[in-house]
C-alpha cells in the first residue's frame, strides 16, 4: 500500500497479472520487476503417460539447449515460468548443452535450470527433468575425466550421470537418454544406411542396458530413453532388456516435423506395440516452419545461421516452397505458422510429448499456443496434399546441433 493506504500500483499490476505472477518477481538493477513471463497464455496442455514408466508428463517438454549460448540465465528463467505457469512439468536438457557445443560452454544449460530450481523454489516433484549421455563422438574430447571420444560404454554413462546430477543440483535424473547411438546410424545427410560406415568394437546394446538397470537400481534416475534412434535399434534394446531382466527404454526422442516424417514408416509400429513414448524434437524443423527464412536476409539470429552452410543447404533443397504452403494453411485456420506446426505434431496419435524451444518470451507463447489448437480433418486433408507434393524434403539435423 501506499502511504494513504490505498494499494499501490505495484499491487494492482500483480492482482491484474494473476496468481501466477507473484512467483515471476525478481529484484533487479532498477528494483523490483514482474518477469516478462508474468502473464501465462491460455492454453489446454494435457498430462500423457511416458511410455509404461508411471511417469506422467505434460504434452509440451520445455527445450533448453540455447539457454547460456543464445540464452541467459534470466531469459531461461523467465522461459520456465511461462512454462510452468501454463500447465507444463517436463523440460529436457543434455550434458552437451547449450549449442553449439563446445569445451567453453558445456554445462551452462544445466547450471541454468539448477539455478530456476532454487529460486522459483518449484517442488522437485513437480519438474520432471530429462537429460542426455552423448553417443560416440571422437571429437569430443572434453566431456570425460580422461579425455578421448564420448562413447555409452557403462563406464562413461554413471560419469555423465554423476557429472550432470552435479550440475543440476538434484539427487535424481526423470529420464536418462542415449543423445545418439554408439553405433553408426546415418544421423545426417542421406537416410541410406551404408554399410561400409559401420565402425569395429560398438558398444554392445547390453552393456548400455545394464548401466541403464544399475542408474534405476541406485535411485539416480527414474527412467531411460532413446534419441536419434533407429527401428533396429529400439527394437534390439526393448529384446536385450527382456533378455536381462533390466527395464526397457520408455521412449524415443527423434526428430518430426512437417518437413520430416520419416518415422512414420516402420519406427511407429514398433514403439506401439512395445509401449514406448514418442517425443519427437524440433517441430519446427531447427525454425523453418515459423517461416522466418521467407526470405534469404530474414532469420536474423536463427539456427541456421549457426552453423556454416546450414542456411544455404536449406535454401537449396525444396523446403522453402512447402513452408510457404504449410504457412498458407496456417493463415487460413486463424494460426500462426509455428503454432500450426506444434498443432500438427501434438494431434498425432503415436506422439507423447512434443519438445519446443524458443529464444523469446514471445516466440514460446507462440509455440504454447499449438497445443490449444483443434486440429480439423480439414487441416489433415490441407496437409497431405502439400506432403504428397513436398515428402520429407530436408532433414534438419547438424553436427554439433543438440
Amino acid at each position: 500500500q501506499d502511504p494513504a493506504g490505498k494499494p499501490s500500483m505495484f499491487a494492482l499490476a500483480l492482482a491484474l497479472a494473476g496468481p501466477g505472477a507473484i512467483r515471476n518477481v525478481r529484484a533487479g538493477a532498477g528494483g523490483v520487476r514482474m518477469s516478462a513471463a508474468a502473464t501465462p497464455p491460455a492454453t489446454s496442455i494435457k498430462r500423457v503417460p511416458l511410455g509404461n514408466s508411471g511417469i506422467e508428463v505434460s504434452e509440451c517438454c520445455l527445450g533448453t539447449m540455447t539457454w547460456g549460448s543464445q540464452n541467459s540465465d534470466d531469459q531461461a528463467f523467465d522461459q520456465l515460468e511461462l512454462a510452468w505457469d501454463s500447465g507444463v512439468n517436463f523440460l529436457d536438457t543434455a550434458e552437451g548443452y547449450p549449442i553449439p557445443m563446445s569445451e567453453e560452454t558445456q554445462g551452462r544449460t544445466d547450471r541454468a535450470i539448477a539455478k530456476w530450481l532454487k529460486r522459483s523454489k518449484r517442488p522437485r516433484d513437480s519438474v520432471v527433468i530429462a537429460t542426455k549421455v552423448c553417443g560416440y563422438n571422437d571429437r569430443f574430447t572434453w566431456f570425460r575425466e580422461g579425455g578421448g571420444p564420448t562413447r555409452v560404454t557403462k563406464q562413461q554413462i554413471m560419469e555423465s550421470v554423476d557429472a550432470s546430477l552435479a550440475r543440476l543440483g538434484t539427487d535424481h535424473i526423470d529420464l536418462l537418454q542415449i543423445h545418439w547411438p554408439d553405433r553408426y546410424v546415418p544421423l545426417f545427410g542421406s537416410l541410406r544406411y551404408d554399410p561400409s560406415k559401420a565402425r569395429e568394437g560398438d558398444v554392445s546394446f547390453a552393456e548400455q542396458a545394464e548401466a541403464m538397470g544399475t542408474l534405476i537400481k541406485a535411485g539416480k534416475i527414474r527412467a531411460w530413453g532413446l534419441s536419434n534412434e533407429t527401428p533396429y535399434g529400439v527394437c534390439e534394446f526393448a529384446r536385450v532388456c527382456a533378455a536381462l531382466g533390466v527395464p526397457a527404454p520408455v521412449s524415443v526422442q527423434n526428430s518430426y516435423s512437417l518437413l520430416q516424417r520419416a518415422d512414420e514408416v516402420g519406427l511407429v509400429e514398433g514403439m506401439r506395440n512395445l509401449g514406448i513414448s514418442y517425443l519427437p524434437y524440433s517441430p519446427l524443423s531447427a525454425g523453418v516452419l515459423s517461416n522466418k527464412y521467407a526470405h534469404a536476409q530474414s532469420g536474423e539470429g536463427g539456427r541456421l545461421r549457426l552453423f556454416p552452410g546450414y542456411l544455404d543447404r536449406y535454401l537449396a533443397s525444396s523446403a522453402p516452397q512447402a513452408v510457404a504452403d504449410y504457412a498458407a494453411i496456417a493463415a487460413r485456420h486463424g494460426l500462426s505458422p509455428s503454432a500450426f506446426a506444434i498443432a500438427f505434431c501434438a494431434s498425432r496419435s503415436f506422439v507423447g510429448s512434443t519438445i519446443i524451444g524458443a529464444t523469446t518470451i514471445e516466440q514460446l507463447r507462440d509455440n504454447l499456443a499449438g497445443f490449444g489448437a483443434t486440429w480439423t480433418e480439414e487441416m489433415e486433408e490441407e496437409v497431405e496434399a502439400v506432403f504428397a507434393k513436398y515428402p520429407d524434403p530436408w532433414r534438419m539435423q547438424v553436427r554439433d546441433g543438440g
